[in-house]
């Protein structure tokens, strides 16, 4: 029992923790909340849908079902970069130097209009995603194992180590850490500042649309509203690692991921999303930076 909630457990934080690198990649780089970030996981999630059904109509999918799921990864997950990387240019870039107040009601209008511009296009009912996974499985450590939670697991492990190496050891790594630390620095010694914001919101929108597809592949349903309660828990999980680090936002969504499935299935399911907040309210009450993230000292 308890080594089967910790696959659940991991498998759901894995899928936090994608969603919650986009919220604490953002906030680093413009100190900004993105809070229509949990709407282009939802937008991944409709275009996978939209995808596969095109591929069957035209018989890619009976011809080779692994080209047809990662042609769809990789159409969804670019077209969700373009929403991200335009969501910025229009709703956010202009309002730069305004009042922190501006871009915070911008991004609660964008996460309005992609939820209703979905429901308009798409319908308010739910969405089937085709069943392609077996539903069996293999034993590991004493439990059964699903394919799907196996791809959700070690998918999200990759793209998370991707990320860490790509931050850590590329030039434009580097140049998002210094924008991080210091703008007026980072412009001084050449760094374009508006390219490393879009490659930021590029990279994040482009996580959030796999994990949105992984979901959607996972539970089989999808609609309109989904992206609101996951948005609201991948923020926590930025916030209980420490918004702004990106380690803690990997290590926060396990932990979110690991306290929701234990929770539902030692106390009660019914109060499952109530679980991750109690949670998050405990360690900011101990710890209010997050678990890795750092206080920051007022300048005089």
């Amino acid at each position: 029992m308890l080594a089967q909630q910790l696959i659940n457990g991991l498998t759901l934080g894995g899928v936090y923790a994608l969603i919650a690198l986009g919220y604490t990649m953002v906030y680093g780089i413009l100190e900004l909340i993105n809070f229509a970030h949990g709407e282009i996981y939802m937008l991944g999630a409709y275009l996978g849908i939209i995808f596969l059904a095109f591929f069957t109509a035209v018989g890619l999918t009976s011809y080779s079902l692994p080209l047809s799921l990662l042609l769809t990864f990789i159409l969804s997950t670019a077209f969700c970069s373009a929403y991200g990387f335009t969501i910025e240019k229009i709703a956010y870039k202009p309002l730069r130097n305004a009042p922190r107040l501006s871009p915070l009601i911008s991004a609660i209008g964008v996460s309005i209009f992609l939820q209703n511009y979905v429901m308009v296009t798409q319908g308010a009912t739910d969405k089937v995603f085709p069943h392609l996974f077996e539903t069996s499985g293999f034993e590991m450590v004493g439990t059964r194992v699903t394919h799907i939670q196996f791809f959700i697991i070690a998918a999200s492990a990759v793209l998370m180590l991707t990320l860490h190496l790509f931050i850590t050891k590329t030039k434009t790594g580097k140049a998002m850490r210094a924008v991080s630390q210091d703008k007026v620095m980072a412009s001084l010694v050449g760094i374009n500042i508006d390219t490393i914001i879009s490659v930021t919101f590029i990279i994040g929108s482009g996580l959030a649309a796999v994990a949105g597809l992984m979901v959607a592949a996972y539970y089989g349903l999808v609609n309109y509203s989904i992206g609101y309660m996951a948005g609201i828990k991948a923020f926590t999980a930025a916030v209980l690692g420490g918004i702004g680090s990106i380690p803690g936002a990997m290590v926060g969504g396990i932990l979110l991921g690991l306290v929701e499935s234990l929770s539902a299935g030692y106390i009660s399911s019914e109060y499952k999303d109530a679980y991750a907040f109690v949670i998050l309210i405990i360690i900011l009450l101990i710890k209010p930076s997050g678990l890795f993230g750092k206080t920051q000292e007022e300048k005089v």
